[in-house]
């Protein structure tokens, strides 16, 4: 497999084929790719909701600007990242106890210091709830390329949305009550085939504009 290759094969999908729904055990695979997605001081801050069939779709099509309903209403799958809010010390104890039960502590002092250190970084980026947030965001945004990545890997086709409405979406799945806020989209399919994206070519900075050598 050579990766390079794969990044070239991804691109942002603008039609899908509504007739085609992705097999159980890919969908599988790409959840467990979202588990495993790093995150900072493995804090995990995130929820995803999981829009796959026409009531749900039209329950959150509301929330999406208008240019971007054609990608929801043929995706196969759409999802919805959501953080935090607030990432309380009930979600922190919950990872702490997930940790110790998959082994990762073992003798010593290492429980209380990760659970020190973790609380560190929190803290330092929690300074208001919208640092907080944007803390958060910036996890969701590392979950995001290692799905698009990996959904193109599979043969998958993607579409990450900012289009939305986050206040809408917010409201419409009782975020504020559940704790969590809307922060980012997500399309997965297959490209349907008068997708025209899909034959534009890819256009990058070459490397000797983005890479400095030290």
């Amino acid at each position: 497999m050579n990766i390079a290759d794969i990044s070239k094969q991804r691109y942002t999908t603008k039609h899908y084929d509504k007739t085609r729904t992705i097999p159980s055990e890919q969908l599988a695979q790409l959840f467990e790719v979202i588990r495993n997605s790093p995150s900072s001081v493995n804090s995990q801050p995130w929820h995803f909701f999981v829009v796959d069939n026409d009531t749900a779709r039209e329950k959150i099509m509301p929330a999406i600007l208008e240019l971007n309903h054609p990608r929801v209403a043929d995706a196969s799958h759409t999802l919805i990242f959501c953080a935090k809010k607030p990432l309380d010390e009930k979600h922190l104890q919950q990872v702490l106890a997930q940790e110790e039960k998959d082994g990762r502590f073992g003798e010593g002092e290492v429980k209380e210091m990760m659970d020190k250190g973790r609380h560190f970084f929190v803290n330092k980026n929690s300074s208001t709830p919208q640092s907080q947030l944007e803390w958060e965001s910036k996890q969701l945004y590392i979950v995001l390329g290692q799905l698009l990545f990996a959904a193109t890997a599979v043969g998958i086709d993607s579409t990450a949305i900012e289009g939305f409405d986050d206040q809408k979406m917010d409201e419409i799945l009782g975020l504020p009550q559940q704790g969590l806020k809307s922060v980012l989209v997500v399309c997965l399919g297959y490209r349907a085939a008068h997708d025209s994206n899909a034959s534009r070519p890819k256009s990058r900075l070459s490397e000797q504009e983005i890479f400095t050598h030290l």
